[in-house]
């Protein structure tokens, strides 16, 4: 994108606090729209774990009717569809939703699921079928409020993804397809990003979504959509991460430095979601390749690749180096911005403690590599690589070569 094309810019984020203790004001939230019956979507453990939902159980006060504990990280259409019953039982007229990237996916296919009435079984039943998965024109979504515990920065977003089975796990060899859904009307009511949540949160999980969202900053400075305005979010949620992101790994975190993290992630995926598409890319899309099978988290697969993915389209392309090595903070004179841009992503991974090598992770063998890389090749997102990246299989697997 260059300023002198002109762009468009429609995004239409929820209401957004940030401040430690915000979840205080999910009742004010609730009741300045008109809502009184809240259902409390969790995971298994955040569900119940009184530290994380204790506050917001009281936040939410007597608009809280009842609760659903019960997300998993295999996040299967299956669950959802259980959520929506739970719902209906409690004749819940909205769902808060607190834990991470799985709960959220689950809580707003939930939500997509309401707008179907009755039907909401046989239209789950038929999203299996067919891969296809709506929102109804005639209804409106049951209304999400989030409150996110990780730092994956895909929570100001009107998509989610999905695992295609009608089961609440999945277990044994077999892996259902992935699907997913995406509407406007999905985008979460109202967003409380607290502090206090976070440091609940354990911290290899904590670090691994940090990677993860980190680079939703670094893609949205050089995905083929990005605007003036994304540039400028982007870009200061960059410089905010880059200071606080190491304070994750405290005990305890230091205040200041979360605060600045918060922020930061707030701010690297402001714009995101667009209706101009999504501004995640390549690196994005390997992450992808290994989210089936591996079961290893996308955000610790990012910080092995993202050097590897970033050199990539260094060698090929100026990949607005220049930009991203300011909005990193390492911008000089003397200094290769391409080769500074590589170093200090590969420096917030090791600040991360995060691995360096695919050959350690367990769960990937070498010998999966050709598979993963013709996923990555099939994955949507690198068709919004940046301008004049179009990595063919082979390419794919040099960079999981060099990876590993």
């Amino acid at each position: 994108m260059h300023a002198t094309d002109g762009f468009r810019f429609d995004y239409r984020p929820g209401t957004i606090r940030v401040g430690t203790g915000c979840v205080d004001e999910l009742g004010a939230e609730l009741g300045s729209r008109g809502l009184d019956r809240a259902l409390l979507v969790a995971g298994r453990t955040v569900g119940t774990t009184p530290a994380v939902v204790d506050p917001i159980r009281a936040g939410v006060g007597d608009r809280l009717v009842g609760e659903f504990p019960e997300t998993t990280p295999d996040k299967t259409l299956g669950t959802a569809l259980a959520g929506l019953r739970a719902a209906r039982a409690h004749d819940a007229d909205a769902v808060v939703t607190v834990g991470g990237g799985s709960t959220l996916d689950t809580a707003k296919v939930l939500c997509a699921l309401s707008t179907h009435g009755d039907a909401a079984a046989q239209v789950a039943e038929e999203a299996v079928e067919t891969g296809h998965l709506s929102v109804a024109d005639d209804a409106d979504p049951l209304p999400m409020l989030a409150v996110p515990t990780t730092l994956a920065g895909a929570d100001l977003s009107d998509l989610a993804g999905i695992t295609l089975t009608l089961d609440r796990e999945v277990t044994g060899n077999r892996t259902p397809p992935s699907g997913g859904v995406r509407d406007p009307r999905l985008m979460p009511t109202a967003l409380f990003y607290d502090a206090d949540r976070y440091r609940t949160t354990p911290t290899p999980v904590l670090a691994a979504s940090a990677m993860n969202g980190f680079d939703k900053g670094v893609e949205m400075l050089y995905s083929p959509l990005s605007t003036p305005i994304t540039d400028g979010t982007a870009a200061r949620g960059l410089r905010l991460l880059r200071s606080g992101l190491g304070t994750l790994l405290d005990d305890p975190m230091d205040g200041d430095r979360l605060a600045d993290v918060l922020a930061g992630v707030v701010a690297v995926q402001y714009g995101l979601a667009g209706t101009e598409g999504y501004r995640a890319s390549i690196i994005h899309a390997f992450g992808h390749g290994f989210s089936h099978g591996s079961g290893v988290h996308q955000g610790t697969i990012h910080g092995i690749v993202a050097p590897h993915v970033l050199r990539y389209v260094f060698d090929r392309v100026d990949g607005r180096r220049d930009l991203l090595a300011s909005a990193l903070g390492v911008a000089g004179a003397d200094a290769d911005p391409a080769e500074a841009t590589i170093d200090a992503v590969a420096g917030v991974r090791d600040d991360l403690e995060l691995p360096a090598r695919l050959r350690d992770l367990n769960g990937v063998e070498r010998a999966d590599l050709p598979s993963i890389a013709r996923a990555i090749r099939a994955d949507d997102l690198l068709g919004v690589a940046p301008d004049g990246i179009d990595p063919s299989i082979d390419g794919i697997e040099s960079v999981l070569d060099n990876a590993w």
